[in-house]
Order: structure tokens, then C-alpha cells, then sequence
């Protein structure tokens, strides 16, 4: 087995002496490794960097991409939630095939498992880690952005008993964000995809708010303030153009509106 802590303290050069398949390999196996201090470690950092500096090639990045999207239906949690951090890395990279789309499409609405964080597995984000994919999906140019849109909205209104606390309704709202942003979008398109949660809200019932019309709602705020205050690319950076701006803000306060109402 390969020593990834050193790997990752020497600058993530290529061990010397093994086959680059089989260390790509290795690395896949441990982004699916129960253990948080492995697979959220050092691998990660080295595939990582491997993908973002061409060590690891456009054939070995769609063979490693065909891989991740078969791991959405994995049994095994943290092999479906790390999935789209490595799709992340490699669709980020350039790459992109209309397979890894599809397989990330069947998912994210229909993860029942919407843990953020787990004493024994660590991180599991599955909310969060999606909504990255999510958005670089939804600024790829090959990508539908109101189908982006629309999947949001499909994630917003399944049914679940876990309440969003590890910020996945910030995660979200940045990721919907940044797909509104994207060049070419209709404002037709940036305002259809609210109307499938404004039905979700009509059937709200009397007493206790469920809980994903509370990570709903929490997610549309986040969403209202950074329609309102700008987002970049990175902290701190120059804030993308929302040339749809006032119309969302607008449309988020109709939608909202009937759920404050009976606050």
C-alpha cells in the first residue's frame, strides 16, 4: 500500500516505481474508505492535484469518472457522497461525459441518507458535496442550466426527516446561485424551477413544519441574500453578474411569502 501522507508531504510527486493505473486505482478505493482519515486525507488532496496538473490523463480521468458515477448506487454511503467530489475534480478539469450527467441526474433527488456529518464515517455531505456538482454541471456548456435548475428543485421537495445543520441549505443555495449566473440563462428558465417548491409549500400542513419544507425554506434565504449581495467564484472574489437579479429576488419573496404568513 502506498504511504499517501508522504506522497502529500513531498509535493504529490509519482511514487517512483509504480504503475500510475494502479495508484490511480488505489486512490479511487480509498475515496469509498469508511474511514474519514483515509478517505478524506491525503488521497484526496493527491488525486486532487493529480487531476488538476494532468498527472492522471483525459483516458484514465474517463475511466475514473465512468467509475464515480457507477458508485451512485453503491450500498455504501460515503462511496455515493465522495462520488461527486471526484466527478467535481474531473468536470472541473474539462472533462465530461453525458453518462456521468445522467447517473448524478437518478440520484441527488432520491439520496435518502442526508446526513452532514457522522461520528464513525465523518463527513458525508451528501446535500452539500451534490450541490458542488451541481453547480459546475450547471455552468458546463454542454449542460441544460434549467434542468440544473430543475434538479435543485427536485432535491428541495423529496421528502426527509433529517433538517439540513452542517450549512448543505448554504451549499445549495451558492450552487443555485451560480447556475442563475450562467451566460445565456432566459429569465423565464431562472424563475420556472420556484414554481415546483411554491406547490410544495401550498401542501404545508398545520402544526410542526416538515423538514425538508424547513431545509426548503432556509435554502431559499440563503439563496434570497446572495442574489442580493453578489457571489464569486472564491471568497472574496469579484462578484459574478446576475443579470436576472431583481426578477429572482422578486419571485423568491412571492414564494416565501405564503410560509411566513403562517409563521
Amino acid at each position: 500500500m502506498t504511504d499517501w501522507d508522504l506522497v502529500h508531504d513531498t509535493g504529490c510527486a509519482v511514487p517512483v516505481g509504480r504503475p500510475l493505473d494502479d495508484l490511480v486505482a488505489e486512490l479511487a478505493t480509498a475515496l469509498r474508505d469508511p474511514d474519514p482519515a483515509v478517505r478524506d486525507g491525503a488521497p484526496y488532496v493527491v488525486l486532487r492535484t493529480w487531476i488538476a496538473e494532468d498527472v492522471i490523463d483525459a483516458g484514465r480521468r474517463a475511466k475514473l469518472g465512468a467509475e464515480m458515477a457507477a458508485r451512485f448506487t453503491d450500498p455504501e454511503i460515503q462511496a455515493r457522497t465522495f462520488a461527486p467530489l471526484v466527478l467535481d475534480m474531473i468536470v472541473s478539469r474539462g472533462d465530461f461525459d453525458p453518462a456521468w450527467l445522467a447517473a448524478f441526474t437518478d440520484w441527488y433527488p432520491t439520496e435518502t441518507d442526508l446526513r452532514g456529518y457522522d461520528q464513525r464515517l465523518g463527513w458525508l455531505h451528501a446535500v452539500a458535496h451534490g450541490a458542488d456538482l451541481l453547480a459546475t454541471f450547471g455552468r458546463h456548456p454542454r449542460v441544460d442550466p434549467a434542468a440544473m435548475l430543475d434538479l435543485a428543485a427536485a432535491r428541495l421537495v423529496a421528502p426527509t426527516d433529517q433538517l439540513f445543520a452542517e450549512q448543505e441549505d448554504d451549499r445549495l443555495a451558492r450552487a443555485i446561485a451560480l447556475v442563475l449566473a450562467r451566460p445565456g440563462l432566459t429569465e423565464r428558465d431562472a424563475l420556472a424551477w420556484l414554481d415546483r417548491i411554491a406547490a410544495d409549500y401550498a401542501t404545508k400542513p398545520r402544526g410542526a413544519t416538515p423538514a425538508h419544507l424547513a431545509n426548503s425554506m432556509r435554502t431559499l434565504h440563503a439563496l434570497y441574500l446572495l442574489m442580493d449581495l453578489g457571489i464569486g467564484i472564491v471568497p472574496r472574489g469579484t462578484p459574478l453578474a446576475q443579470p436576472h437579479r431583481d426578477a429572482v429576488k422578486a419571485r423568491l419573496i412571492e414564494v416565501l411569502a405564503p410560509v411566513f404568513q403562517h409563521a
